[in-house]
Formats: C-alpha cells, sequence, structure tokens
C-alpha cells in the first residue's frame, strides 16, 4: 500500500548533527574535489599549530601585571628571582586600567644563545603605549621559564637580601 503524503502534512524532522571537519572545507558541506583525479580529495593530517613561548609569556605576564590573575599563577613558570621580581611589580598593578583591558601590540626577541630568548612587548593599556621585557631559558626538561621580567622606568636598586 502506498502511503501519500499530503501538502499539510508535517515532514519529518530532519536530525541535527554537529558539523563536522569536512563540512567546513566548502559550502554546502561538500569536500573539495581533486582537479587532477576528479576523485574526492582526502583531509591532510595537520597538526594544530602551537604558539609560540614568547606569546605565551607576554600574555601570562600580562595577566598578572594588569591584576586579572594572581602572582602565584607564575609559579611554575619562572626561575630564579624571576618570581620575586614579579611580585613586587605586580604590587602596584603598573599596568591596570580602567575600562578596556590591556593587550599586547606587538613582540619582539632575540636569541642570545641556544635555549635562551630576550623578549620585548608593547603593551597597550589604556591610552598608553608600555613596554615589558622578559628573558625566557629552556631547562633541561625541555620547558621554558621566564627569568626576569622588566617594564619601562628605572630598576629598582637591588638589596643585600636580594642576592
Amino acid at each position: 500500500m502506498n502511503k501519500v503524503m499530503s501538502r499539510t502534512a508535517p515532514h519529518p524532522r530532519p536530525r541535527h548533527r554537529p558539523p563536522t571537519r569536512q563540512d567546513s572545507r566548502r559550502p554546502g558541506g561538500a569536500p573539495p574535489r581533486n582537479p587532477v583525479r576528479g576523485r574526492t580529495a582526502t583531509a591532510p593530517a595537520t597538526a594544530v599549530a602551537q604558539p609560540r613561548p614568547t606569546d605565551l609569556f607576554a600574555d601570562r605576564l600580562l595577566a598578572v601585571l594588569s591584576g586579572h590573575r594572581p602572582v602565584h599563577w607564575m609559579l611554575r613558570h619562572t626561575a630564579g628571582r624571576a618570581y620575586d621580581d614579579l611580585a613586587r611589580l605586580a604590587e602596584v598593578s603598573p599596568l591596570r586600567t580602567h575600562g578596556r583591558r590591556p593587550v599586547v601590540r606587538d613582540i619582539g626577541y632575540y636569541v642570545p644563545r641556544t635555549g635562551a630568548l630576550e623578549v620585548f612587548a608593547r603593551i597597550c593599556a589604556g591610552d598608553r603605549l608600555r613596554a615589558m621585557a622578559f628573558r625566557l631559558e629552556r631547562g633541561d626538561d625541555h620547558r621554558w621559564r621566564c627569568t626576569a621580567v622588566e617594564l619601562g622606568g628605572p630598576r629598582p636598586p637591588r638589596t643585600p637580601e636580594d642576592d
């Protein structure tokens, strides 16, 4: 027996499915065609791009120095006196702004030796442009750690307790 659907009868709802990687390649969800052979191309296995350590540390230091994260958040990412310097700087929240959150505008670095980076970052904090410099060193465990941090301006004098 044939069943005829009238125009007034509701159509079955299509099942919702989340978009796949294949759907995002071309509009309509069709995979791209291989122009040489005319067959459907398979998706190459692409690795997810890892952010550079310079970018990660600039963002982390900015979060602490602007008061959006506590200083102890950087404890396992620092080595030597860097944590003490960072704690001293963060006490006054030098990059805290009213309104807009400060952002990293530009980053540059110098490689003094293998496993070490000296990084500078330009920080847009409100209507001011600030400078931040820090040093990263790669440890024996192949993890980058911040070993020094400074903001634009004169350094505080060293005391005998610092050594």
